[in-house]
């Protein structure tokens, strides 16, 4: 009995040490593991890092360039250059960084910010691309991603609102909306206009409008005007105020005022004269609102207001959140009609031409190909048929655009462009073009075969 027992405890004794052993050679193995894969992940990031750094080596090569790259796209055909990037951005959204990073690379070695209209946007959305790589903390992101100064903005949106028809078709054509409406109630409105908008921004849809009011007042018989205004800072809207109360000094037979608020604010009870017309002006407003819920608020606040217009002026796209590839071929399609178009406004070496590019085309299409990442916030476009259904189911009923809107449309685009008379036509015709859409409810600027921009007018059911 006492040899079996201690049989046991020899056994138990000997089951211990080679269990500790076990787990002593584990310990060892698992070390070693730990140890190889920290190697390899560190390997790895190194090499990843070293890419990138290479790739953007190549960026700051293109960057230099201050010449149009020969023999890319001489031909005028940059389909190969678009399908590079179109493969460029199907690996980027697969997560592939070794042909995300041999493509952008390629790419840099294609492109050039002072080619033509093809390379210099591929150009932006490549930088795009290759921000979205990266995590925001990433020195690097803050490179590709820099943001224009305030007064780099404002110059490059002057320049564009200067040469393009882009934006003086989107303010005159709505002016003459709200123009119309106060018209219609001149004689109970006391001659008096009260338009409430919702992103006034520089200011620059204005002076258009107290111009026009003025030619129709006397000193004896003189029209108000009053603006409230939202802005994105009280500086932005201090200077706003400063211009149009500036500007309408000139017209003596105007009262015009202006109040700004910050954007954001609800305002509960806004200030309103007995029987005035008011209108409202969502000129590019909706689409920069980050969630449908917001929109929705938005617009049963304005239908509370009882306004007699409603003048909605939007981008046309389809980039609401969808797939990241559907968003980024329709944004393609959009910005290269946008960059084609300045061949008809600039020559491709002027510095204001690569002004509007960099600081506010680029830094758009940037800030889209990265909306989904970190919160990052930038406008939503969607088509004419999505913002009439929303605008019905709030309780608004679109009205006709006038004759007067369209000849005032084309006016401006003979003066504006290399006009031709095509331009008009619903089908074909090249250049910029207006369409009325919707039965006449709605007008359009488009580039060749691709709307740009929509106007429509409504009213409170």
């Amino acid at each position: 009995m006492e040899d079996s027992e201690e049989d046991e405890l020899l056994n138990l004794s000997l089951s211990v040490a080679a269990d500790r052993e076990r787990k002593k050679k584990g310990k060892i193995i698992r070390e070693h593991n730990v140890s190889m894969s920290s190697t390899t992940a560190r390997k790895s990031y190194e090499s990843y890092e070293g890419k990138i750094f290479r790739l953007l080596q190549m960026r700051e090569q293109m960057l230099r360039q201050d010449h149009r790259r020969k023999g890319v796209v001489e031909d005028g055909n940059g389909l190969p250059l678009i399908h590079l990037l179109l493969s460029t951005a199907t690996a980027v959204d697969d997560n592939n960084l070794d042909s995300s990073l041999e493509n952008l690379t390629d790419l840099y070695q294609t492109v050039s910010l002072t080619g033509d209209s093809v390379q210099r946007v591929v150009a932006y959305f490549a930088d795009g691309l290759a921000a979205r790589l990266l995590t925001r903390k990433s020195p690097f992101y803050d490179m590709l991603m820099e943001e224009p100064t305030t007064e780099e903005e404002l110059n490059a949106f002057t320049d564009l609102y200067r040469v393009s028809p882009y934006y003086q078709f989107a303010h005159f054509t709505a002016n003459q909306a709200i123009l119309e409406a106060f018209e219609k109630e001149e004689e109970r409105n006391n001659r008096a206009l009260h338009v409430i908008d919702f992103d006034v921004s520089y200011g620059f849809q204005w002076p258009s409008l107290i111009q026009s009011l003025s030619e129709k007042a006397t000193t004896g018989n003189r029209i108000s005007l009053r603006i409230t205004g939202f802005g994105k800072n009280l500086k932005e809207l201090q200077e706003t105020e400063s211009r149009l109360v500036s500007f309408s000094k000139g017209f003596v037979s105007l009262v015009f005022e202006f109040q700004g608020l910050l954007r954001g604010s609800r305002v509960i009870n806004l200030r309103k004269k007995k029987n005035e017309t008011v209108a409202v002006n969502l000129v590019s407003y909706l689409n920069t609102l980050s969630c449908f819920m917001k929109i929705s608020d938005t617009l049963g606040f304005v239908h509370s207001l009882n306004p007699s217009i409603v003048v909605v002026v939007e981008q046309e796209g389809s980039r609401s959140p969808r797939s990241f590839l559907s968003r980024f071929t329709d944004s393609l399609h959009y910005f290269a009609a946008m960059f084609d178009s300045l061949d008809d406004c600039l020559p491709l070496e002027s510095a204001e031409r690569l002004r509007i590019e960099k600081k506010l085309l680029g830094k758009e299409i940037k800030s889209m190909l990265n909306n989904d990442v970190d919160g990052v916030d930038c406008p939503k476009y969607e088509r004419m048929e999505t913002w009439k259904a929303r605008m019905e189911n709030h309780g608004f009923v679109a009205t006709k655009i006038s004759s007067k809107s369209m000849i005032q449309a084309k006016l401006l685009l003979k003066m504006r462009t290399h006009y031709c008379p095509l331009q008009f036509e619903e089908e074909g015709g090249g250049g910029f073009r207006v369409s009325e859409r919707d039965e006449g409810r709605a007008i359009s600027l488009g580039w060749q075969n691709r709307f740009l921009l929509t106007v429509s007018a409504w009213q409170s059911v």
